[in-house]
């Protein structure tokens, strides 16, 4: 592994622009100053990894995640980046990026801060952390001085148009709002149907019947009416409608796992309410009664663990999580195939909406055990372990070498460090100047400190494979549908899988649904055929499966193309945690 000191090491660039702070072209302008670095430096450019029109608050961006995967395969020697922030503004993100690159052997080098070490992670990190935390305080300030001034403080709301005028300076008022008179009659329409005993459901399927347009300009779904009436959500809990503005209610907290948003609700305290009696379109009889039916419908759909409603039979009758839950599309319409029933599923267009005559249903785990019965049928064929074994010793074998490697030149720096450290000694007590060496010595012990907790961070040499491998294998791929749905072994294999699957299109032949299945688990299951049903379902019809192979080609993580057979070999291995290697 050459060092990133050395001519002729390979070198990357990263680069990245907020669509909000930034122009397109500031992605050419970076990469035009760091690939100039990396000639300067006589390194060998490799190639650049580019994230464009995304915020450098979460990790989840193709080009930054495709860097850390190839930085894992050991494709280059140094990452070039304009400076640190551009990677990466959050300080966790920071330090885990630091940590993965030192482990890969892998040095980062930044236009502004030069070759990055623990200090440089620190303090930008913090920097970063602190600035976009400023960010969001000032412009959660200037959104409350709109909301004060009776303007909107973001987005809009069905029933009413922005309006954009200059003010007396001159100068664009934004924020104002009018209301937008055909909305506004079926604001009242929705209400006085909802007060007269309809549901949201049925509401929608008329509006839907009409030909209305909903608030994004496509269909209306009973959840854009009812809404949650604690969040002040959906049409029939929107205050505005009679004269009140309500900023606030909610806040957004980025979930550090998954890196989206999620929302919070503030104390009523924390809420700023604004009266604007101009903007009322409902009269408040009107919507005491809807209030007053939405109160006697009320259920508390979150009780707290060990209450006696928490053990009830509704609770414990919650239903699982299917392996191609939100993957079901409808053929006719492409709509979401939608829980309907204990286990079966059905068009959500035709069920709340009324906009698809795809009336027909199917259960879900008779169409997934028939996909998963065809999956271990082929699995189980010689050919296929072969595969997942010969795999499997590469990448476990690719794996040790890595870490013994790393683990070793990381000792003989240490063992440099430890001499330089006592010649400095010796040169002391032989009558040396001590003040300038002093300095020197703690330096090199600060060197060695850092060297010694990256030795830390590599693993421990593995030992050889369990000799059991076959049977683990064998019993693996025969509890597999049990296996994906345990709660402790299971979740990376099941969701290994799912990201195999692109789609499963259920459209109605002859009265009955076909099932067409797209995506890289196609490939793995017979071109056309009956799947194989598990016992308990035989009273079930046997399905017949059309395959579409994906457009994806399936890589192992030392770069060989290798068919979704060795992905699922992975996912075996995932699942079996009594593999000991």
């Amino acid at each position: 592994m050459r060092s990133a000191t050395q001519s002729g090491c390979r070198a990357v660039d990263y680069h990245r622009y907020s669509s909000d702070a930034q122009r397109a072209a500031s992605i050419e302008d970076q990469a035009r100053i760091c690939q100039e670095r990396i000639r300067n430096e006589g390194w060998v450019y490799v190639r650049s990894y580019q994230d464009r029109a995304m915020s450098g608050a979460s990790r989840l961006r193709p080009a930054y995640q495709k860097l850390l995967d190839d930085a894992r395969r050991h494709q280059f020697d140094v990452v070039v980046a304009e400076s640190l922030d551009r990677l990466s503004r959050d300080q966790e993100d920071v330090a885990h990026l630091y940590k993965q690159l030192t482990f890969a052997g892998v040095r980062l080098l930044t236009l502004s801060e030069g070759f990055i070490s623990e200090l440089h992670v620190g303090l930008s990190g913090t920097m970063g952390a602190l600035y976009l935390k400023h960010l969001a305080e000032k412009t959660r300030r200037g959104l409350r001085g709109r909301v004060e001034a009776g303007r909107s403080g973001g987005g809009n709301s069905y029933g009413y148009d922005l309006v954009v005028k200059p003010d007396a300076d001159g100068n664009t008022e934004r924020g104002l709002r009018k209301k937008n008179e055909p909305q506004a009659l079926i604001v009242l329409r929705i209400l006085t149907d909802y007060a007269a005993g309809k549901s949201p459901r049925s509401i929608a399927k008329d509006l839907n019947t009409l030909g209305i347009p909903g608030p994004s300009g496509g269909t209306w779904s009973p959840s854009a009416i009812n809404g949650n009436s604690g969040r002040g959500t959906g049409i029939l809990n929107n205050e505005l409608y009679v004269g009140r503005i309500v900023w606030n209610r909610l806040r957004y907290i980025k979930n550090p796992s998954t890196g989206k948003r999620e929302s919070r609700l503030n104390g009523p305290n924390d809420w700023i309410l604004k009266d604007a009696p101009e903007l009322r379109i409902v009269p408040q009889q009107l919507w005491d009664k809807v209030k007053a039916r939405q109160r006697a419908m009320t259920r508390d759909t979150r009780p707290n663990t060990g209450s006696a409603k928490a053990t009830d039979g509704f609770w414990q009758h919650q239903r699982p999580r299917y392996l191609l839950s939100g993957l079901m599309k409808c053929g006719c319409c492409g709509a979401n195939y939608t829980k309907y029933g204990a286990n079966r599923f059905a068009c959500a267009a035709a069920r709340d909406r009324a906009t698809c005559r795809n009336s027909l249903t199917i259960r879900g785990d008779v169409l997934e055990a028939s996909i998963l019965a065809g999956l271990k049928t082929r699995l189980m064929e010689p050919a296929q372990f072969e595969k997942f074994a010969k795999a499997f010793v590469a990448e476990s074998n690719r794996q040790r070498m890595t870490a013994k490697a790393v683990k070793a030149n990381t000792r003989a720096d240490i063992d440099v460090v430890e001499r330089q450290i006592k010649r400095l000694v010796d040169a002391i007590l032989a009558g040396a100047d001590a003040l300038p060496l002093n300095v020197k010595l703690k330096e090199l012990d600060a060197k060695k400190s850092r060297l010694a907790e990256q030795l830390e961070v590599v693993p421990d040499e593995m030992p050889l494979l369990h000799p059991a491998l076959a049977v683990v294998y064998r019993d693996s791929v025969a509890a597999l549908a049990s296996a994906l749905y345990d709660d402790r072994e299971g979740r990376q294999a099941f969701e290994r899988i799912r990201s195999m699957i692109e789609e499963v299109r259920l459209t109605p032949v002859e009265g009955e649904l076909a099932v067409e299945l797209r995506g890289d688990l196609a490939g793995v299951l017979k071109t056309a055929g009956r799947a194989n049903q598990a016992p308990d379902i035989a009273k079930e019809n046997a399905l017949q499966i059309k395959m579409v192979a994906g457009a994806r080609n399936s890589y192992c993580s030392h770069g060989l193309e290798c068919g979704f057979e060795h992905e699922v070999g992975h996912a075996l291995a995932e699942v079996q945690d009594s593999m000991q290697f």
